[in-house]
């Protein structure tokens, strides 16, 4: 065992102590077989957990009404109101959004469609990123929008304190307006009445809603120091990235707007600069609002380019017994989504991940039985379905930056994504890749390891576990976005075959056998961390880095 161990790792790309090293981790990990502690009425529950449950899941998440899953689409949806189904009729409580079994997810991209962000004034074309800069966030796409004039309006606040909108009319008009507030010489604002701002100053979107309020086509802001913003935003201003989030949500909400230099403020202004800087010197003396019309041709084009992905998690939740231990939860995690229709062509993903979807479903249906019976697990247990995760694994990043339940009380993370075939290194069945057992907490290893030797006897590959991994499996599933938070976190993978991401990826080739032995697995794994008396300890370095 010890020399295949050292082989492997040569292969895999090690060299001198360092090899040797973590060839003898790997010996040691395969050997090491503590006893378990609550496990002692599992078996029943494992018991429950059949290939023939999963394989009538599977057929129904991999056939064709589902069209492959995609996250966005509607098979997509439909996969969550059938996974949800199963909860409701397992007895789980609906601790989604809106009472449901859901916790909807939302991303979004924001960008200038090929570059068409422009501004002319007065016949000369100023440059985005130097002159000016726009964010695709706060903007409704605007074709066109010409005009023979800009008003000056102060600072562009609306408050009973101190309006610059008062008795004005500038539907439909641009406007031109400085960023901050009116304050006297000695920094104390006309709004507070001392030298600390309100949020007029360090909330710019209210400016932009109340100039939408009023009917505004155009916001010019004067931003002094606009060579250090466009370096601070430059991402915000040019990435295409999907990002957490329904977006700026701007049409209906925030008139169009640009921020502007100083010096195209001041080409704006032209021959009025005297009557402009008296005006605006008067409201900062007395704190009242002033105006001027500023004769000026502008021609400003904004269109923008926006994609919105929305999905949903679908949660089981299965609550601890224990008054002590039941506000923490162990969470096991698998992918409903695929890649959806290509044409006419469907992904079916019945490994990729109907298994691993199948597999939790039949988990939750084992824990209420238990606890049915009496014998519910101590510590709570959140089975989740996530979406997105074909999309860059967005569902489980946006559960780790929305937890339903707070993140120092998640104990551990379970998840499995392909479970139900043979890859190319296996001529037996009877085998699981494990990742990441280790990466953080030596006690989540030990528990899965001692689960197998008294339960399931599964060969336990941890090829995939080496941090050199050239596939870099380790980062690519849900637990991922877990283990980035501290938390513990194991995933069962039986390895990519030549059917990974085809259409051909379907039903009849998945070994339901193996996909039940596997999963027994997880139920023991995942039972121990809900049942034994102490949380498992995070005892080895962060994760966080890639």
């Amino acid at each position: 065992m010890k020399n295949i161990f050292l082989l492997l790792f040569s292969f895999c790309g090690f060299t001198g102590l360092e090899a040797q090293l973590d060839a003898k981790l790997a010996f040691d990990l395969s050997e090491k077989k503590p006893d378990l502690t609550a496990t002692y009425n599992a078996p029943p529950y494992a018991a429950t957990i059949t290939a023939a449950d999963m394989q009538s899941y599977l057929e129904v998440l991999a056939s064709d009404e589902f069209e492959g899953r995609e996250t966005g689409t509607e098979g997509q949806r439909k996969a969550a109101d059938f996974i949800a189904e199963h909860f409701q009729k397992l007895g789980l409580p609906a601790i989604g959004d809106d009472n449901s079994y859901l916790q909807n997810i939302a991303f979004t991209s924001e960008s200038w469609d090929n570059g068409q962000i422009n501004l002319s004034i007065n016949g000369k074309k100023f440059r985005h990123l130097i002159d000016f800069y726009s964010m695709p966030s706060t903007n409704t796409s605007l074709p066109s929008l010409k005009t023979d004039e800009v008003v000056f309006l102060g600072y562009g606040i609306d408050d009973p304190k101190y309006s610059d909108y008062k008795g004005k009319n500038v539907e439909g008009k641009t406007i031109l307006i400085y960023a901050d507030e009116p304050a006297k010489k000695n920094g104390k604002s006309h709004l507070t009445g001392t030298q600390e701002l309100s949020s007029w100053s360090t909330d710019w979107l209210k400016k932009l809603e109340v100039a939408h309020q009023h009917g505004v086509a155009m916001v010019l802001i004067i931003d002094p120091d606009i060579k250090r913003n466009v370096s601070k935003y430059r991402s915000t201003l040019l990435s295409s990235e999907m990002k957490m989030g329904a977006g700026g949500m701007a049409e209906n909400r925030y008139a169009n707007n640009m921020f502007i230099s100083s010096t195209l403020a001041k080409f704006i202004v032209g021959d009025r600069m005297t009557e402009f800087v008296k005006k605006r010197d008067a409201i900062r003396k007395k704190g009242k609002a002033k105006s001027l019309a500023l004769p000026s041709e502008i021609d400003i084009v904004q269109v923008k380019k926006m994609k919105q992905l929305l999905g949903s998690n679908v949660l089981g939740f299965v609550e601890g017994s224990d008054p002590d231990l039941k506000d923490e939860v162990v969470v096991v995690t698998a992918h409903y989504d695929h890649l959806g229709m290509r044409g006419k062509s469907i992904y079916h993903g019945a490994d990729d991940n109907g298994t691993g979807t199948s597999a939790v479903m039949d988990l939750a249906q084992a824990f209420v039985e238990a606890k049915k019976k009496g014998d519910g697990p101590r510590r709570s247990v959140l089975f989740m379905l996530v979406s997105g995760e074909e999309k860059g694994l967005l569902g489980s990043e946006y559960y780790a930056e929305h937890p339903v339940f707070p993140i120092a009380n998640t104990v551990a993370n379970v998840n499995i994504d392909m479970i139900g075939r043979i890859d190319k290194k296996h001529d037996d069945a009877n085998y699981i890749y494990v990742i990441g057992s280790n990466r953080l907490s030596t006690d989540l290893h030990d528990i899965n390891e001692a689960a197998n030797s008294a339960y399931t006897n599964i060969d336990l590959d941890y090829t995939y576990n080496a941090k050199n991994d050239p596939n870099r499996f380790y980062y690519r599933s849900d637990h991922y976005n877990f283990a980035k938070k501290g938390i513990p976190a194991i995933f069962f993978f039986s390895g990519v075959h030549a059917d990974y991401h085809r259409t051909t990826d379907t039903v009849d080739k998945i070994l339901f056998d193996k996909m039940e032995n596997i999963t027994k697995l997880v139920f023991y794994t995942t039972w121990e961390l809900a049942n034994r008396d102490e949380r498992i300890v995070v005892n080895v370095g962060a994760e966080g880095e890639n």
